[in-house]
């Protein structure tokens, strides 16, 4: 089979138009205010590519607001080339239409051109260049009270497995909003890691290695990173709101060998009309929020600290989160005890030798 083809990746853009922007003072992470200068930034460059395609994992928009999905679909039936997008957890915050967001079931009807030629489906398969299929999963699933889980259902497990055994001689890649293997230690297990996880991992993990699929990409996040398990290696990109607000381009190319290369580059918005100094303003943005969840993450498990303890660590740990995001990092304290240290390291993009596994951002992966 001969595989070769180049697309963009923009995920967790979180469009919001300026009428729409909600200010939730300090429990933002987002800088929604600049989510469509640093999209327009964005596909300046990608619109210069000779790309086949752009993939959007989800989180297009603020919080389901219907201006802003509408918006979003216009700017992307501009592009020189198709879009495939998915469902994020904003997207479609509530089962039922509320006075801002769209009903979970009227995602597809504003994506028809964009995947979504079943309107009546969340997620669908689609030859996306010659010999190369792309499925796209909804990762949103609503309980009996209608709380908003990460999952996949039972129909649309069974519907996967359906259209992977049909798909054996073709080249398939998935994309899901949420992530599937862990990105941060312990992040399946940790309560504040839990939520960016599907919750079924496990039975999609094993439906894909059962058909060989070796390429994921997620988003959900908000971090550069990634993971592998059982020769599946799952892309997570990180959000155009948060810092270092990066993009991705990925090359897929046959080898001699019968091996595939996946060439990954990242690229970063640094500076939009009034936000020049973008990256720094950004990095403080995240830093100013930091401190609860870094109180969070030292009294949780494995750590455990008393609260009163935490408190010493906190300023020392002010960046910690943006530089989780910006991926490639190595965290050396020397100045905290030893059982920190550890702890922290092990966030480090290390191999098990202790070597710099630097793979976040830009990589040629070699897959089977």
């Amino acid at each position: 089979m001969d595989i070769n083809f180049s697309f963009g990746i923009v995920s967790d853009p979180h469009i919001a138009l300026p009428k729409t922007i909600i200010n939730y003072e300090k429990k933002r992470f987002h800088l929604v205010e600049v989510s469509i200068p640093a999209l327009e930034k964005a596909l300046a460059h990608l619109e210069s590519l000779n790309l086949d395609f752009l993939l959007l994992p989800g989180d297009l928009t603020q919080d389901g607001e219907p201006e802003n999905h509408q918006w979003l679909t216009e700017r992307l039936a501009k592009l020189p080339f198709p879009t495939y997008v998915i469902p994020g957890n904003h997207d479609v915050p509530s089962l039922l239409a509320t006075e801002s967001a769209i009903a979970f079931s009227d995602f597809p009807n504003y994506y028809q051109q964009f995947g979504y030629q079943n309107s009546s489906q969340l997620y669908y398969s689609q030859e996306i260049v010659p010999g190369v299929q792309l499925i796209a999963l909804n990762s949103n699933l609503f309980n009996s009270e209608g709380e908003q889980l990460g999952a996949l259902d039972i129909e649309q497990l069974q519907w996967l497995e359906d259209c992977l055994g049909k798909l054996q001689d073709k080249f398939v890649v998935v994309t899901v909003h949420h992530n599937v293997i862990e990105h941060l230690p312990g992040q399946s297990r940790h309560p504040l890691g839990q939520r960016y996880m599907l919750d079924n991992r496990d039975e999609l993990l094993t439906i894909l290695k059962k058909y060989q699929v070796k390429l994921l990409f997620t988003g959900h996040l908000h971090v550069q990173d990634i993971a592998e398990s059982d020769d599946i290696y799952e892309i997570c990109t990180g959000s155009l709101v948060s810092y270092p607000h990066p993009y991705r381009i990925v090359q897929v190319t046959n080898q001699d060998s019968g091996k595939v290369s996946v060439n990954i580059k990242s690229h970063q918005i640094t500076s939009v009309p009034g936000w020049e100094d973008l990256s720094i303003r950004s990095r403080e943005f995240l830093g100013d929020r930091s401190d609860k969840f870094m109180m969070n993450l030292l009294t949780s498990e494995p750590l455990y600290l008393a609260p009163e303890e935490a408190t010493k660590y906190i300023p020392q740990l002010r960046y910690f989160w943006a530089d989780i995001a910006k991926g490639d990092n190595i965290f050396q304290f020397p100045e905290f005890p030893s059982k920190l240290q550890q702890y922290f390291s092990m966030f480090s993009a290390i191999n098990a030798d202790g070597s710099p596994r630097l793979i976040d951002n830009h990589v040629n992966l070699i897959i089977n």
